[in-house]
């Protein structure tokens, strides 16, 4: 007969092994444990296992976000997912920094109304995030359980990546007659419903906004002040329809840590908090980088090999034509080269300083498109100040290959030495001022068509750069170097 197993049973805490996760910088996530995290990973599997829901609990009470994270990652998915049901409401939020597939993995044997009770642990805005990665049948049934169901519902109805769907509809406001007094006994009231206080808004009988009240105005300014002469007006607002991209900008250029929202009759119907703005940045900052490098916009480290795959291989292909059109353009030169076998010691020369040139220009040109410190109205003086600052590089960088030409030509016999050297340094300087001048170029007039600039750095300037640049150098050659051979 089996031996019935004791539920009431209680496990000790091993005392070697406190419970609190070490963080040694990226250690935990993606990487090996040391010795203190393994055994603190061991320990809680254990307890998940004894069943010991209080223990456990307890012990991750006060723990922040990363470092729930880290032990969701490191305990077995058995575990993890037992885990997963015992966290309350708060701690939750965990479930919002985990990748997509992990998440999905964690979740799917919770039911339904599990499932709800993980979102409404989070502010709207984050809902509409993970709802969005269900599969169409789970978010029908997930969304009518939603204790935040009507927030969420408005949220999805703006536009992706718009200012309404980032936005949060929990804001302070008041009336510009109140006192400061007022406005602080009323904050003290509603503590509980306040999460996080940036600034107090004051808005008309028509709740538009026409000024904010900063954290100090209400600290330094006597009590009986009335709102309306210490409040200020040098606010910014934004549509519902905005692009995050431009409210991040917007934020960024008048140094803004809380962007306020209003609707098509200019009343205040929610707020872009700093938390949201910092996560707009780093998202556009990490589209940019991918873009950059010939990647997807949303790829993620995390990704599976598949995925990997689908997302880069075009990419790459692209990147096979170009190079193969570069082939293509040299193979147009057989005859030169035939004659001159020493040009092809030059080709990679002046394509690897067409490709750093260009990717410098045009990364320059992204980055001020992406903070609005450049505009296509700039295009002009801008390419100016490039083509100046090149053509003093291109002269420098001409200048050391003329004498390196020389000196080989002391070492190796070749003909009309001098005439190589300054036919090679004209194809340089050359070659450097026209890759400077798309690199710098390109960004804004794609930017101007409604197209993201981050696409034309790396595969398309780099592949562009070294046709033209092999083209320019044997024109070159032909021009002044090859008339001279016998």
């Amino acid at each position: 007969m089996a031996k019935k197993k004791d539920n009431n049973r209680k496990l000790a805490i091993d005392p070697q092994v406190p419970l609190f996760w070490r963080p040694l910088g990226d250690a935990g996530i993606g990487h090996d444990l040391d010795e203190h995290n393994s055994a603190v990973v061991a320990e809680f599997a254990r307890l998940i296992k004894a069943g010991e829901r209080s223990t456990v609990t307890q012990a991750i009470k006060r723990w922040p976000p990363p470092h729930l994270v880290a032990l969701f990652v490191h305990l077995p998915l058995k575990r993890a997912r037992k885990l997963m049901v015992w966290l309350d409401k708060y701690q939750t939020r965990v479930v919002a920094e985990l990748n997509p597939s992990f998440r999905s993995a964690l979740l799917e044997d919770c039911t339904v109304q599990r499932l709800a009770e993980v979102f409404d642990g989070m502010e709207p805005e984050e809902i509409v995030d993970h709802l969005d990665e269900l599969p169409e049948e789970v978010q029908l049934e997930v969304l009518p359980k939603l204790d935040q169901r009507g927030a969420v519902e408005n949220l999805r109805g703006y536009r992706d990546e718009s200012a309404g769907s980032i936005m949060s509809r929990k804001f302070v406001a008041v009336p510009a007659d109140w006192t400061v007094g007022q406005v602080a006994h009323e904050i003290r009231a509603n503590a509980q419903a306040i999460e996080k206080l940036y600034a107090v808004n004051v808005v008309d009988a028509e709740h538009r906004p026409v000024g904010y009240l900063r954290l100090r105005d209400l600290v330094l300014s006597p009590r009986d002040a009335l709102v309306s002469d210490v409040m200020n007006t040098d606010f910014i607002g934004v549509g519902p329809d905005t692009d995050q991209e431009e409210v991040a900008k917007l934020a960024d250029r008048y140094e803004l840590s809380v962007v306020p929202v209003v609707d098509a009759d200019g009343r205040l119907i929610g707020r872009i908090t700093p938390k949201q703005l910092r996560r707009v940045l780093r998202e556009e900052a990490e589209e940019d980088l991918n873009l950059m490098a010939g990647l997807p916009a949303d790829t993620r480290p995390d990704e599976s090999i598949r995925r990997i795959v689908r997302g880069r291989i075009p990419w790459l292909l692209i990147g096979l034509a170009g190079a193969s059109l570069s082939a293509t353009v040299v193979g147009a030169f057989e005859g030169q080269l035939e004659r001159a076998a020493i040009l092809a010691s030059f080709i990679p020369i002046v394509m690897s300083m067409a490709g750093n040139a260009g990717i410098q220009a045009s990364t320059v040109a992204v980055q001020g498109l992406s903070t609005g410190t450049v505009k296509f109205s700039d295009l002009g003086w801008r390419l100016g100040k490039e083509l100046a600052a090149a053509a003093t590089n291109g002269a420098i960088a001409a200048s050391v290959l003329i004498l390196l030409v020389l000196g080989v030509a002391q070492l190796m016999d070749f003909d009309a030495p001098m005439v190589l050297a300054l036919s090679a340094g004209l194809s340089l300087l050359t070659v450097v001022l026209v890759a400077v001048a798309v690199g710098a170029t390109v960004p804004i007039i794609l930017d101007k068509l409604g197209i993201d600039p981050a696409m034309a750095v790396g595969v398309f300037i780099t592949t562009g750069n070294d046709i033209l640049s092999v083209m320019i150098f044997f024109l070159m050659m032909s021009l002044f170097y090859l008339p001279l051979l016998p």
